[in-house]
């Protein structure tokens, strides 16, 4: 972002987002400014491998793109735009991805949880998720190695399950390792 000379103060949340500076880690759910700290770096080490493959696997059968945080996923356009840790959009959504982000509902996200953030990503985070009918969502434990998953099925997220060290996408039909 540029700086700009501010004539005016921003009007809502959504502007004062839009200023925040390049590569801020900031969200806005329901409204509601959150940001966070950078993350541990198991949690990027394992954001690394599980990038790789995913990129990997979603080249080789020409699916869609995979993008890594800080990347902008505007839900809607007025109060809910997160920063998810992995992303996937399919091919069939690819004309929803602009300059500044994707401006719609992914398939499938992944979360690192951070200390801290924990409830952050497993309650208000994944309950966003399920209402703007996210098909698939993992939450990864980078101290225990546990990964959770949930799919969407009649507007309600199921467990898919809880693995070690591994993620079991139903929706892209991958296994990933981390």
């Amino acid at each position: 972002m540029t700086s700009e000379q501010l004539i005016s103060p921003p009007r809502t949340i959504m502007e004062v987002y839009k200023m925040l500076p390049e590569g801020t880690l900031a969200e806005v759910i329901n409204g509601t400014l959150y940001m966070s700290p950078a993350p541990s770096t198991e949690h990027q080490r394992i954001i690394l491998k599980i990038i790789t493959q995913m990129s990997a696997f979603v080249e080789q059968h020409r699916s869609g793109e995979v993008f890594v945080a800080p990347y902008d996923v505007y839900l809607d356009e007025h109060s809910n735009v997160v920063q998810p840790d992995i992303v996937y959009i399919p091919t069939n959504k690819k004309d929803l991805i602009l300059k500044n982000g994707f401006h719609g509902v992914p398939d499938l996200i992944v979360e690192i949880l951070s200390p801290g953030n924990s409830s952050h990503d497993s309650g208000t985070k994944k309950e966003l998720y399920e209402k703007f009918g996210v098909k698939e969502y993992w939450i990864v434990d980078p101290d225990t190695k546990q990964a959770t998953g949930y799919s969407l099925l009649n507007k309600n997220y199921e467990g898919i399950g809880t693995f070690n060290s591994k993620i079991v996408s139903h929706l892209l039909n991958v296994t990933i390792q981390f």
